[in-house]
């Protein structure tokens, strides 16, 4: 760790965090067992890793002299939102500073666009879409199909269902266009419940990815999630792992990937959303796994080796309703991308 500050002689690798909210908070407390010194850029002393991180620095990701100031120092830089620019992250970069994910990574949790783009490419399921131009054009792409009501996201920008819309006329397909960016139209799927498959992967290539997770959403945000998904079919729940897995691999993420699904009606999945850092949906496995994506995050982002994503020997289930009776589940190993647990 060529920057690592030193004592005697230990070495103390310093993970520079773009981003002071509650996923920053719970990824610095699982480095302090490392022995991971952190480094904070947050928007005010007051966001929720800014009042335990020992060192912040209080700025705007968005401005790229405050991220090259921040990042002197730091042996690595990871997120916990996926809003900094993509050209800022090129530029640390070029200045030789390690970003995980990279740039050509996360640019596929910043733009939806991209991403839909890149999963039909590798041949990855998702629901119907194209990029439409104005009312009219949404028109045309709810005839295309089945008709309105379709989805409408903003291709950048969105989050916690801001930047998206369920319309269900001509008219009413308008608002999405006034943000002055490009829209991505969506086939509404007819689904029986939303999934989240997490797979953490290193530099190297070594991969773990966790059960597969039942999420649920109140307006639009992740509300409860019950690990492992309750009925889940073996057969299904190995196809969703394989399948993040593979898109991990394919799109070079380092760090903590979090594949949203829709399991629809007819027994498929398939993909909503990708978010490169840890997630709502991978809380319970603070508590719930023998090691947290937190602190597989940690240890990708730094190459270390990976901990093993297995449930904790309690044999609980984990899930914030109390009512929750799910299946015991154990890590599977994927054909595809290989899951090694260290």
């Amino acid at each position: 760790m060529a920057r690592a500050d030193t004592l005697g002689d230990v070495t103390f690798p310093v993970v520079g965090m773009v981003g002071g909210g509650q996923l920053a908070r719970m990824t610095h407390e699982a480095g302090i067992p490392l022995g991971i010194r952190f480094k904070l850029l947050s928007d005010t002393p007051q966001d929720s890793a800014a009042q335990v991180v020992g060192e912040v620095v209080v700025g705007d990701y968005r401005d790229l002299e405050t991220l090259r100031a921040f990042a002197r120092g730091c042996d690595v830089i990871t997120f916990d939102h996926e809003h900094v620019p993509t050209e800022h992250l090129r530029a640390l970069e070029a200045d030789g500073i390690p970003v995980r994910p990279g740039p050509d990574a996360l640019v596929h949790a910043q733009d939806k666009g991209v991403m839909r783009a890149k999963l039909d490419a590798i041949g990855v399921p998702c629901p119907r879409h194209r990029i439409v131009a104005d009312p009219a054009d949404v028109a045309a792409f709810a005839a295309e199909g089945e008709g309105f009501p379709v989805v409408l996201k903003t291709v950048r920008g969105g989050y916690d269902g801001k930047g998206v819309w369920v319309v269900g006329s001509v008219a009413e397909a308008a608002e999405p266009f006034k943000a002055g960016v490009p829209v991505l139209a969506e086939e509404k799927v007819d689904f029986v419940r939303e999934l989240a498959a997490n797979v953490v992967r290193s530099p190297h290539g070594q991969a773990v990815a966790y059960p597969v997770v039942e999420s649920r959403q109140v307006n639009g945000v992740c509300d409860t999630v019950i690990a492992p998904a309750p009925g889940l079919e073996e057969e299904l729940a190995l196809r969703a792992e394989e399948m993040a897995l593979n898109i991990a691999k394919e799109l070079g993420v380092v760090g903590h990937l979090a594949v949203e699904l829709f399991q629809t009606r007819d027994g498929r999945i398939l993909v909503n959303e990708l978010a490169m850092r840890p997630h709502n949906s991978g809380h319970w496995s603070m508590d719930g796994a023998i090691t947290s994506q937190f602190a597989n995050h940690v240890r990708a982002v730094l190459d270390l080796p990976l901990g093993d994503p297995a449930r904790a020997p309690s044999g609980r289930s984990w899930s914030t309703s109390s009512a929750a009776t799910t299946r015991t589940c154990t890590p599977r190993t994927c054909t595809a991308w290989p899951v090694t647990l260290s």
